[in-house]
């Protein structure tokens, strides 16, 4: 299991250090050029979202005992995935002044305007995201509490099930002791009534021998 978590993260690694490139040069492109990258990152930033879910899966299936490091660098991904979309999102709108000057010519005030608002709403969108992302953070957290808890339930329910095992081997146990004591003290009965007989009898054979004897 282990092993797959490193191939994520080797693909990881590749994939971040590709965007992080092409990140630099967006703002350096204008139109068509520009869209067609765009489009290209975008593409490979959802091959990294996919990476970042498998590790997550993986983690989960990790030992409680193993998983705090795995969790760890986890973490540390997830923050390099919302830095590399929060880049693209800064990217998509920058230009370098070179292709600025170009672009803007006469019209330079409105669209920097233009230029502003969608900053402003890039800004609430990852707001947007962080509160998101917080909200999954804290259902992941829910998930693992709720996972260790059935596990020590399980752990707990497996001991129940060895004591009442034992209990039933004492029980049976028991049983057999008390078959036999029954039957040990039916013989001790026996053999006592048997002495009492014995002892009648001879009580008998002697008063007969004295009463014959004096008469």
């Amino acid at each position: 299991m282990s092993s797959d978590f490193q191939t994520y993260e080797q693909d990881f690694s590749t994939l971040t250090a590709e965007l992080t490139n092409k990140l630099g040069k967006i703002p350096k492109l204008a139109g068509e050029e520009k869209t067609q990258l765009v489009l290209n990152v975008d593409k490979q930033l959802e091959e990294v979202r996919e990476l970042v879910e498998q590790m997550d899966l993986e983690v989960r299936e990790i030992p409680i005992q193993s998983r705090a490091m795995y969790s760890t660098r986890l973490k540390s991904y997830k923050q390099e995935l919302d830095k590399l979309e929060k880049d693209f999102k800064r990217s998509r709108i920058a230009y370098s002044d070179e292709v600025r000057n170009e672009l803007l010519g006469e019209d330079g005030g409105s669209s920097e305007n233009q230029r502003a608002h969608l900053l402003d709403n890039t800004e609430k969108l990852e707001r947007s995201s962080r509160r998101l992302e917080a909200g999954y953070q804290i259902a992941v957290e829910t998930e693992q509490v709720g996972q260790e808890i059935l596990s020590n339930l399980h752990t707990d329910r497996e001991k129940i099930q060895r004591a009442r095992e034992r209990l039933r081997e004492t029980d049976s146990n028991l049983g057999k002791s008390s078959r036999i004591l029954t039957g040990m003290l039916r013989r001790v009965i026996q053999n006592r009534v048997l002495v009492f007989i014995l002892g009648a009898i001879i009580l008998v054979t002697i008063i007969l021998s004295l009463y014959f004897n004096l008469r």
